[in-house]
């Protein structure tokens, strides 16, 4: 008989403060949740891990840097991503053909169900949200 455990709350923490390469060992980080929590069997766990990269590449680009990544399975999956910039994420109105950058709100807006920011400490929180529904799956050999 095939059954898929639900996920109960659940939160993993990636300190990222000083490490380089931040966004790939994020990304790593992410995929390895989603593993073992049965969220990697859809295309929608790709969505989530593009919007880790986004927000991660936003934090090391505008906002001080990377500090932490949180992910917390529930009903949702929410990731965190906390910067040292107390200046909320601001999509670019225009943006223009050809030119590199800009696009990393525009992409987590696309993509997740929900985003926003809150301030915390210093800088920020920048978080995004998916519907867990979006991201499980049969298990192997069950053919849901």
């Amino acid at each position: 008989m095939c059954t898929e455990t639900p996920v109960t709350f659940q939160r993993r923490r990636l300190d990222l403060r000083g490490i380089r390469g931040a966004v790939g060992k994020g990304r790593d980080f992410t995929r390895h949740a989603l593993r073992d929590w049965g969220w990697d069997r859809r295309e929608s766990a790709e969505d989530a891990l593009l919007v880790v990269s986004e927000l991660l590449t936003n934090a090391a680009l505008h906002a001080g840097g990377c500090q932490e990544l949180v992910l917390t399975a529930g009903e949702d999956l929410r990731i965190e991503v906390v910067d040292g910039d107390t200046e909320p994420p601001r999509p670019q109105a225009v943006r223009r053909v050809g030119v590199p950058g800009g696009r990393g709100l525009y992409i987590v807006q696309r993509l997740a169900d929900g985003w926003g920011s809150r301030a915390h400490g210093t800088g920020k929180v920048v978080w995004a949200e998916f519907d867990a529904s979006r991201l499980t799956g049969a298990p192997e050999g069950c053919g849901r």
